[in-house]
C-alpha cells in the first residue's frame, strides 16, 4: 500500500535535484571551509555561495546570514543571544502563547534565568492582536517574537504591522519564519524585522541545517563556543554538504514558490470539497483567507484525535495531531487551546493535514475519500 504523505508541515521529502547536490559534494568536496589550502578554499566557495543566495531569498546582505542547525537552534541564538546580551537595557521579553516549542521552551529557560516573559493570547483564528502587544510593551522590553506564520493551524501573523508598533521602540524584533519561508514572500527591509528562522527541511532540503538572519547592528552574544567560523556568531566547522543542498533546495524554492502556493491552495480546497460531497461534518481551525496554502487543520465532531490518526495511518495517510516537536505528547495542542480555551472539544477531535512536493490531485482526493471514511465508521 502506498502511503499518502500528509505532513509537509512537519518535512518535507527531500527533492531528488538537492540529494544529487549533496552527494557530489559528499564525494568531491571534503575540505574544511576554513583551511587555507585549495581543497579548504573550495569548500568555502560553496559556503559562500550558498550564503548569497539565502540572503538573497530574504532580501538580506551576505554577513546577515548565519548558519545553524537548524530552526530550532536559530531560534535559540536568537533569543538566548539576543537576551543575555542586551540585559543591561531590560529584562522583559514578548512572544505568544501559540510559538513553536522551539521558541517557547527557549523562553521558559529566559524566566529561569531572571528574564520577565509575557504570552500574548491570540483570537480564534489564531491571530495575535495589534493594541493587546501594544498595551503589554514596556520601556523595559528588549525582544518581541512573533511567529510569521503558524505551523499547526497556519494562521499568517501581522509581521509589518508589529514591525511598525516597534519602530519607535528599541525593542529586537525576531520572527520564526521556519513555515512561512518557501511560501510566503520575504523581504527582512520590508518586513521590519531584526532577527530571522528558517529551516531547510521545510522547503524539500536536508535536516540538520537552518540559517539566522541578523540584522547588521543587532547585538547578541553566542552561546556556542569554540572556532571563530561565522564571523564569530556560531561555532562548529560548517556542515558543508547540508549547506549545499540547503542552497539548491532554496534556488529551487525561490522558482516555484508562487506556483506552489497556488498549487496547494488547489490542494486544500479539492480536499474541502471532498469532505462536503460526503456530507462530513467538520469544521476548519484556523483562517483560510489569512493563512498558508499548505496547512488544513480540521476538527471532526464526535471523533478521537488518536483514533483518527491511528485509523489514517491504518489506511496509508500520513497526517499529524499538530507539531511533529510535540507528537509524542499526551497533552492536547497548545495551539488549540490558545484559541479555543482548555475544554474545547477541538482539542481532542482536530487533525492537520498538510501539502507539498509530489503530491496530485488524485492523492488528495483519495486521501479526502478514506477520510471520510473514517469518520463515518468512528461516528456511526
Amino acid at each position: 500500500m502506498d502511503t499518502i504523505y500528509l505532513d509537509h508541515a512537519a518535512t518535507t521529502p527531500v527533492h531528488p535535484e538537492v540529494v544529487r547536490e549533496m552527494v557530489g559534494c559528499l564525494e568531491k568536496t571534503y575540505g574544511n571551509p576554513s583551511s587555507i589550502h585549495g581543497i579548504g578554499r573550495q569548500a568555502r566557495r560553496l559556503v559562500d555561495q550558498a550564503r548569497n543566495l539565502a540572503a538573497q531569498s530574504i532580501g538580506a546582505k551576505f554577513n546577515e546570514i548565519i548558519f545553524t542547525s537548524g530552526g530550532t537552534e536559530a531560534d535559540n541564538l536568537a533569543l538566548i543571544g539576543t537576551a543575555f546580551a542586551n540585559r543591561n537595557r531590560g529584562n522583559h521579553i514578548i512572544t505568544t502563547s501559540i510559538e513553536h516549542p522551539a521558541i517557547l521552551q527557549t523562553c521558559k529557560y529566559l524566566e529561569i534565568n531572571g528574564f520577565d516573559v509575557t504570552y500574548l493570547p491570540v483570537d480564534s483564528s489564531g491571530r495575535v492582536d495589534i493594541d493587546t502587544l501594544k498595551k503589554h510593551l514596556r520601556d523595559d522590553t528588549i525582544l518581541v517574537s512573533v511567529m510569521y506564520a503558524n505551523n499547526e493551524v497556519g494562521t499568517i501573523q501581522p509581521i509589518q504591522e508589529i514591525a511598525q508598533l516597534l519602530s519607535n521602540h528599541s525593542a529586537i524584533f525576531h520572527t520564526d519564519a521556519v513555515q512561512a519561508y518557501g511560501l510566503l514572500p520575504i523581504d527582512c527591509e520590508d518586513l521590519g524585522v531584526d532577527l530571522l528562522s528558517v529551516s531547510a527541511h521545510k522547503i524539500n532540503g536536508p535536516k540538520g541545517i537552518g540559517f539566522l538572519y541578523a540584522k547588521n547592528g543587532v547585538k547578541f552574544t553566542p552561546h556556542q563556543y569554540g572556532g571563530e567560523q561565522e564571523r564569530k556568531r556560531r561555532a562548529g566547522t560548517e556542515n558543508v554538504p547540508g549547506i549545499v543542498g540547503f542552497a539548491k533546495a532554496i534556488e529551487i524554492m525561490m522558482k516555484k514558490r508562487v506556483e506552489n502556493f497556488h498549487r496547494y491552495e488547489q490542494l486544500r480546497r479539492l480536499f474541502i470539497d471532498t469532505l462536503n460531497d460526503r456530507g462530513i461534518s467538520f469544521e476548519v481551525n484556523g483562517d483560510l483567507k489569512n493563512g498558508l496554502p499548505h496547512i488544513l487543520n480540521i476538527s471532526f465532531p464526535e471523533t478521537n484525535v488518536e483514533q483518527m490518526l491511528v485509523n489514517l495511518d491504518l489506511e496509508g495517510i500520513a497526517a499529524s495531531g499538530g507539531s511533529a516537536c510535540t507528537a509524542g505528547a499526551v497533552e492536547p495542542s497548545h495551539v488549540l487551546k490558545a484559541m479555543f480555551g482548555a475544554h474545547s472539544e477541538k482539542l481532542f477531535n482536530s487533525v492537520r493535514f498538510s501539502f507539498g512536493y509530489g503530491l496530485t490531485e488524485e492523492n488528495i482526493q483519495k486521501a479526502a475519500e478514506k477520510t471520510a471514511d473514517i469518520v463515518k465508521r468512528l461516528t456511526s
